[in-house]
C-alpha cells in the first residue's frame, strides 16, 4: 500500500512515497522510506509524528494515501 512521509527542516522540505505492507505503523512507513538517512538529526523519541495534521503514535496504523508528518520545532531566524 501507498503512503506518504514527509519532514521540514529550515532549508528543504522533502515528500517521499513509499510501499508498505497492510498492517504497516507509522515507523514502519517512516523507516521503509529512508528519511531518517537523509536526516539523521531527526530523533522519534523526542520529536511528535501525525498523519494529516493529527498527532498520533509512532505504533498507529497507517492507511492507503495517508500523509504521515514528522513534526519539529519552530525555529524563528532573526534577520536583523
Amino acid at each position: 500500500m501507498k503512503v506518504s512521509v514527509i519532514y521540514a527542516d529550515i532549508h528543504q522540505q522533502v515528500w517521499l512515497d513509499t510501499e508498505v505492507e497492510p498492517e504497516a505503523t507509522l515507523l514502519n512507513a517512516i523507516s521503509t522510506c529512508g528519511i531518517l538517512r537523509l536526516f539523521p538529526e531527526i530523533d522519534l523519541h523526542q520529536q511528535k509524528v501525525g498523519v494529516f495534521g493529527k498527532i498520533r503514535s509512532l505504533d498507529s496504523h497507517v492507511d492507503e494515501g495517508d500523509r504521515v508528518e514528522i513534526y519539529r520545532a519552530v525555529t524563528i531566524i532573526d534577520e536583523e
